[in-house]
């Protein structure tokens, strides 16, 4: 079974990289080269420090490795039972990479979202095969986070949900059916604690108070912060608009602080300062 997956980025390369150390052919397209490049080369990597680490032969890599390849060209989704994509969270960028793909894919074609909270009957709208579209939202990093939200649009069929559930087995996940509302089920969960932590930092507590208290308090192996950090302080405020924009709920309104953070161009790990500072290898200094 061939696999497409849209998308090179973080998300895409690592759900690339999920389906085909499961067994499967994976063509991971994107528009830029570059991110192609680094996708591939990245990939390489990894495996290369498991072998080292006596985790995985030579030869099972070598397989791993074949079973993936990386294209700059959309018409590679010819032939896929099962396209996946791993675009940035935009509706608009999202409805026309589906337009797309719906007019190129083979007709049985299953046409899945990794977005994080976006309506997948909106995106479903965008294709001429609604029943055959449903959101499956992987979690960061994608070869390793066990869990695989499903959700269903007002369109999806019963055949390409079962399908999805059963795909979502052979490749070592575990499945919940999520809601389609924004946020789902994790995030809409998640992104309101990490919004009330910053709050408490606005409001004068230091954030390794704050994350101590959920890590020793609760048993968490991350802060809230910490998480904030790691996943990107604008990816969060981002994520926490889309809930108070979808509910208009007063509960799940921005944190000040985040809108400031972000227009200080302090989004994180990846900048080098959050609610931490990094330095050049991501690690915490100061």
């Amino acid at each position: 079974m061939k696999v497409a997956v849209i998308g090179a980025g973080l998300m895409g390369s690592g759900i690339a990289q999920t389906f085909a150390q499961a067994g499967y052919e994976v063509t991971n397209i994107d528009t830029f080269p570059a991110s192609l490049e680094k996708a591939g080369a990245n990939v390489a990597r990894l495996f290369e420090k498991k072998v080292a680490k006596g985790k995985l032969t030579e030869e099972e890599k070598k397989k791993i490795l074949g079973r993936l390849t990386y294209s700059g060209n959309m018409e590679d989704v010819k032939g896929a039972a099962l396209i996946v994509e791993a675009v940035p969270e935009n509706m608009e960028l999202k409805k026309s990479v589906f337009a797309t793909v719906d007019g190129l894919a083979d007709p049985d074609s299953i046409l899945v979202s990794n977005t994080s909270g976006l309506s997948i009957s909106e995106i479903a709208a965008a294709t001429k095969r609604p029943n055959k579209v449903m959101g499956a939202h992987f979690f960061y990093p994608a070869p390793v986070m066990k869990l695989l939200e499903l959700i269903r649009g007002i369109a999806t069929d019963d055949k390409t949900y079962e399908t999805m559930k059963e795909i979502a087995k052979q490749i070592g996940k575990t499945t919940v059916d999520a809601p389609e509302l924004p946020g789902f089920m994790v995030n809409r969960i998640l992104v309101p604690m990490q919004n009330e932590a910053a709050f408490m930092v606005m409001e004068g507590c230091k954030p390794e108070d704050v994350d101590n208290a959920m890590k020793l308090g609760c048993n968490f192996p991350m802060g809230p912060l910490e998480l904030t950090d790691f996943v990107g302080v604008d990816i969060m405020l981002g994520t926490m608009k889309g809930l108070y924009s979808g509910f208009s709920d007063s509960k799940y309104r921005p944190c000040p602080l985040l809108e400031n953070m972000v227009k200080a161009g302090r989004l994180g790990k990846k900048s080098g300062q959050g609610f931490y500072r990094y330095d050049e290898n991501g690690n915490k200094v100061g």
